[in-house]
């Protein structure tokens, strides 16, 4: 049954199409056949037998992209039987990789879809080495059904809560991590003589400097969770001095040296309604992604909260309240994250070839009362229902005795 799903062509036509590649399209047309977008246009000639959509005077997107959280692998935050995010035993776990402990049945995977977030990265937490976060699609059964690339960075924090797993010190932080990033380089070169226990004692274990070895070469992004504007400057100062495919991520005091960030080309990963201050962040602003993306850098949005990552719509909505182009905003939520995690040729727009990951909006996707009225992944229409909408029709007419 689903391979005749997926071997059916669809059509949705009349829409407003916003393919994120090339300037928007009026009363257009999308065609999706075997799990793929096969054209894009206004004049597509649509084929006679394909199952019909009409989008008239709606908008259709790529599927929205989450650049944070936990999804899949947290259910109940203060509940720790349902949380697999991290290894607390370590602070250095570069050789843990997420994918086993993510949970196809998760509750809160449809009601995150159901808001036109269709791919997100589910990360690893705590440490100052947290492990390999992997990039899925919220559909499928299987782990393998709903992976899209794994490992899909690396990823490190450096903030006030990391310095005490280092000495109490930022600086003990950073000096400790270019410690295991100088031994991950040595037993690269000289895995024989640890072998032969003729290695002086290493930072971080040897499945640890092995994990290290794709970020090293830089075939792996680096994420940094960094806030402060001197947590910052250590994040890039390290990059350049490895040569690593650096990532910040949430960055509240970036606004700050966004032109040093842009010159290094480093992409960022925001929160934008993040504006409270804090030890770690004393001059947050919510205008953060607008000027870091006025300065030229590559901005991503993000929602890090697991529980909400349905409201990434509502974040972006706000990055344009505060001064982000609407455009740079839609960007900033499909094509930028697939090509800072390395997916662009598959995701994040609306192209011939590309995953069908593909929402329909009853109008603005930013706009608070829009509706989402079809959702695809893969090219599979996925229903509008999760345990939310279940209690609701549920306990909609209650019995007379209540």
């Amino acid at each position: 049954m689903i391979a005749l799903l997926l071997a059916q062509t669809l059509v949705i036509s009349g829409a407003t199409v916003y393919p994120v590649s090339r300037p928007k399209l009026e009363r257009a047309t999308v065609i999706i056949k075997d799990g793929r977008i096969t054209a894009v246009g206004t004049h597509v000639a649509a084929p006679a037998n394909a199952t019909r959509i009409d989008a008239t005077g709606m908008w259709v997107t790529p599927g929205f992209i989450d650049g944070a959280g936990q999804l899949g692998l947290t259910e109940i935050g203060n509940v720790s039987g349902t949380n697999d995010a991290g290894v607390k035993s370590d602070t250095v776990a570069a050789a843990f990789n997420v994918l086993e402990a993510i949970n196809p049945a998760s509750t809160l995977i449809p009601i995150t879809r159901m808001a036109g977030v269709l791919t997100t990265l589910a990360t690893p937490e705590t440490g100052l080495i947290r492990g390999q976060a992997v990039l899925i699609d919220l559909d499928g059964t299987t782990v393998e059904a709903m992976l899209v690339r794994s490992p899909a960075a690396m990823v490190v924090e450096i903030s006030e809560q990391t310095k005490d797993l280092s000495g109490g010190s930022r600086a003990s932080s950073a000096a400790r991590l270019r410690q295991i990033l100088d031994d991950a380089q040595e037993f690269r070169t000289r895995r024989a003589d640890w072998s032969r226990a003729q290695l002086h004692p290493l930072a971080a274990s040897a499945a640890d400097l092995t994990a290290l070895a794709p970020v090293l070469r830089a075939e792996l992004p680096l994420v940094v969770i960094a806030n402060r504007r001197s947590d910052l400057e250590t994040a890039l100062r390290i990059a350049q001095t490895y040569r690593l495919k650096l990532v910040l991520a949430s960055a509240a005091e970036g606004w700050q040296i966004a032109d040093r960030i842009a010159r290094a080309r480093v992409p960022v990963l925001i929160q934008p309604l993040d504006n409270i201050p804090s030890y770690d962040e004393l001059s947050p602003r919510l205008d953060n992604a607008a000027l870091l993306a006025k300065a030229g850098v590559r901005v991503a949005l993000l929602e890090p909260d697991t529980h909400n990552a349905r409201n990434l719509r509502q974040q972006a909505g706000n990055a344009v309240a505060n001064g982000m182009p609407w455009d740079g905003a839609l960007r900033a939520v499909t094509l930028t994250p697939a090509e800072i995690f390395g997916v662009a040729n598959r995701y994040g727009s609306l192209d011939s070839g590309k995953v069908a990951n593909v929402v329909v909006w009853s109008g603005d996707p930013f706009e608070f009362s829009t509706r989402v009225t079809h959702v695809f992944i893969r090219g599979k229409e996925i229903p509008l229902t999760s345990r939310q909408t279940e209690l609701l029709e549920r306990y909609r007419k209650l019995p007379p005795e209540y």
